[in-house]
């Protein structure tokens, strides 16, 4: 996370504090749709460099477009991939998420990228722009760093089982169901089988003390995860938008009369 130029409640307080936040999920380029969910009014967006283009040099613009609009960004990072962990970080990212996280030591993985010791591995430096090109000093680019909020996704039927660890692992903020690879990991299942995995998920999430973070495609699926406890709702960009532009191109036509 960028060292503020001005007090401002990172993502990690205002979830301490008891906020439920909403954002959208985009994949690069979306430099207008970062400043648009900013100007609506959602409190963070995730861009998305495991399924879209994993270019910092867009990403650093897309952060930089975000920080003027005084919106927050967390970057969904590949599985297993603490270098781009770090970039992002540098860049100025205010968190991170963790896919394909199956075990408690994977999410020790997941916290050890994501943090300087002694939390965890990263490879510290004031002169990125989180640490505005080394104009701050080291003890406060270091504080700065401890509100950069770790989600880590359960993805498969062996980490829905590992929940509980995998949520109470120290440093892990949030916990994300990937229900698409959760549902290609079981063979394609019923929904509602689906649907229980991604309960006992979230539950053992609960129990532990951690923030919920849920995937959706429109606003009834986000009050209905809201209702359940979900506090970190992330609206899938592009399923509202082809919906949308579904439904306008194939508007209903009235019936001619008889």
């Amino acid at each position: 996370m960028t060292v503020p130029r001005t007090p401002r409640r990172s993502l990690k307080q205002r979830l301490a504090d008891g906020e439920s936040l909403r954002g959208a999920l985009l994949r690069l380029p979306s430099e207008t749709l970062v400043e648009m969910a900013a100007v609506a009014g959602l409190d963070y967006v995730v861009i998305d460099c495991e399924h879209g283009p994993a270019d910092t040099a867009l990403l650093q613009q897309h952060i930089m477009a975000a920080e003027a609009h005084g919106i927050d960004v967390l970057v969904r990072v590949g599985t297993a991939e603490p270098a781009l962990a770090l970039r992002s970080l540098d860049l100025g990212a205010a968190g991170l998420i963790h896919p394909h996280v199956d075990s408690a030591e994977d999410a020790r993985r997941a916290v050890a990228a994501s943090h300087y010791p002694p939390w965890g591995e990263r490879g510290f430096a004031t002169y990125s722009r989180a640490g505005r090109f080394g104009t701050v000093g080291a003890a406060e680019h270091l504080a700065a760093s401890r509100e950069t909020l770790v989600i880590v996704m359960i993805e498969t039927r062996r980490a829905c089982a590992a929940a509980g660890e995998i949520a109470r692992t120290e440093g892990v903020d949030a916990v994300l169901v990937g229900p698409a690879d959760l549902a290609a990991d079981c063979g394609f299942p019923p929904p509602e089988a689906v649907d229980s995995l991604v309960g006992q998920a979230h539950r053992a999430t609960a129990e532990c003390g951690r923030t919920v973070m849920t995937i959706v495609p429109g606003l009834d699926a986000a009050r209905s995860a809201e209702d359940a406890g979900t506090r970190l709702v992330v609206f899938n960009m592009a399923q509202v938008l082809m919906d949308t532009m579904g439904a306008l191109a194939r508007p209903e036509v009235p019936e001619r009369p008889r």
